[in-house]
């Protein structure tokens, strides 16, 4: 990294959100940024989690971007190999090699109140950037729960998200902790191989089958020769999930009849009435992430595989205890127990114009501009901001409709010249996160009687968007400077002297000069 190096935009991570943004940046033709990587290669949370049959549960063709469509995914439902060769396909065929910044992780950004631009410091250097555009996503870092002895266990030790390919799992004694989307992968891949498995369950997923295949050749030849076949059919997927969405924020209800599809999924593997009940969750389905397998209950079904229906409470030596008193002796121990969704760790490092962190700011919870920007924070965005998760459908349409919100609101900048930043209105921001939560209050989300990694420590959720993702591109669509503070100085203004003006206020001066 260059000494001294300025950019005008500086992009943070190289994920789906990083590498998309690169993209529209070129196409919106800026040429002048830098994606910062603190990994060796892109591909964000497809890159890490290379657990044994780590999968999307989204559907290839809705799974990846409309401006670059894959005529050759391989599945329905494609493997974790295929979706980080695709990010390195779409980092190849828009050129985005010579801007990235691979090993170099963001360690502190500040707001430079007086040229209104950040500072950024990485581990391999600085640098300064007008804008920042922060795409870490959600599932970026690991979270392992604070056990009393684990420190002390004499087995192996590692996140699902972190996998050790070199520890051979075969014949071992393995606890998997946790039963969320990885840990349903995890367990019937590796439980062939294992001596023993000990899956320790604090609360039972909702799961339905799993309904994939491999696309055939025949597919994948119509697709290249036509390629608005391949429209047609992530049409037809974003639709059916489009529709599903009602039930989800308004009519949670009528969700009971998908409960009894996922009861006769389980019946057909699970014979024991014990084993059975130990599985069925008491809270509605879609409270939590509805989760597909069509292994993970045959899997748990195996004579191998001991299912304990209690988190895990401490670790004496080997033995681990769980918060029912069970006890099981591992070799080693895998924990699926997800991520710091709510409390993001780069929200720690991003200092802003009061001098407060993020992190400080969101103290109280998470909460942004359109799920983009953040009072106090000038030219500062996120891409998967607070509330713009999805609980039915592909991330890669928020990410997209957030994408359209970047660009305009860096032509808004262009249009208002010289040195200027958009600093999001704290009443705004207030204003749209009350919409947002008022909404949220009769979701299944809020309402189906559960505890969710959606939910912050006071039990708000500042993960998930409650509506279609057709309303989030509405939403976000283009910025409106009504809802922004505009932060400008001119080249003639000494330091220091960078004023705020409402965007009226701005119009106003510059029709009278």
């Amino acid at each position: 990294m260059a000494e001294h190096e300025h950019v005008r935009v500086a992009v943070i991570g190289s994920g789906f959100g990083g590498l998309g943004a690169a993209v529209r940046l070129r196409r919106e033709g800026i040429t002048d940024f830098v994606v910062l990587e603190r990994a060796d290669s892109v591909g964000g949370t497809w890159r890490d989690n290379s657990y044994p049959g780590c999968a999307c549960d989204v559907p290839s063709h809705l799974y990846s971007f409309s401006f670059a469509p894959n005529p050759d995914w391989p599945r329905t439902f494609s493997g974790q190999q295929h979706i980080r060769a695709y990010l390195e396909h779409v980092t190849d065929l828009f050129g985005l090699r010579p801007h990235l910044r691979l090993d170099s992780e963001v360690k502190l950004m500040t707001w430079d109140t007086e040229n209104l631009r950040w500072t950024i410091e990485t581990t391999r250097g600085s640098l300064t950037a007008d804008v920042v555009v922060s795409a870490t996503g959600p599932l970026s870092d690991p979270k392992i729960p604070e056990v009393p002895g684990l420190a002390s266990f004499p087995g192996k030790v590692f996140h699902s998200a972190r996998w050790d390919h070199d520890y051979d799992l075969r014949g071992k004694r393995v606890a998997v902790v946790g039963t969320g989307a990885s840990a349903i992968q995890i367990v019937p891949t590796i439980q062939p191989q294992v001596g023993r498995l000990t899956l320790f369950q604090r609360t039972p997923p909702w799961v339905m089958p799993r309904v994939d295949r491999a696309i055939s050749a025949a597919e994948r030849g119509l697709h290249r020769l036509l390629p608005f076949t391949t429209q047609v059919r992530r049409g037809l997927l974003w639709g059916i999930r489009e529709l599903q969405v009602q039930a989800f924020t308004k009519r949670p209800d009528e969700l009971g009849m998908v409960e009894q599809l996922a009861k006769r999924n389980m019946a057909r593997a699970i014979k024991d009435p014990a084993l059975r009940a130990k599985l069925t969750p008491d809270y509605r389905i879609g409270c939590k992430r509805i989760l597909l397998s069509s292994a993970y209950y045959p899997a748990l079904a195996r004579p191998n595989v001991d299912v304990v229906a209690s988190g895990l409470g401490e670790i004496r030596g080997s033995t681990l205890v769980a918060a029912d008193g069970t006890e099981a002796e591992v070799d080693a121990i895998v924990f699926g127990t997800g991520f710091h969704v709510t409390d993001m760790p780069i929200a720690e490092r991003v200092v802003g114009a009061q001098g407060a962190t993020l992190a400080d700011s969101w103290k109280n919870g998470m909460q942004a501009l359109r799920g983009a920007t953040a009072a106090g924070f000038p030219n500062f965005m996120t891409i998967i901001g607070p509330n713009t998760g999805l609980g039915n459908s592909s991330m890669i349409l928020m990410i997209e409709s957030q994408l359209n919100y970047m660009a305009d609101y860096l032509r808004q900048l262009d249009v208002l010249g010289g040195r200027t930043a958009l600093d999001a209105r704290p009443a705004a921001v207030e204003t749209w996160n009350h919409r947002v939560q008022e909404r949220m209050k009769r979701t299944v989300w809020n309402t189906g009687g559960c505890t969710s990694w959606y939910l912050d420590a006071s039990g708000r959720n500042t993960t998930i968007w409650p509506g279609t993702t057709s309303e989030f591109r509405g939403a976000t669509r283009r910025v409106d400077l009504a809802e922004y503070e505009v932060v400008r100085r001119t080249d003639g203004e000494p330091a220091g002297t960078a004023v705020r003006r409402t965007p009226a206020a701005v119009a106003e001066s510059e029709g009278a000069a």
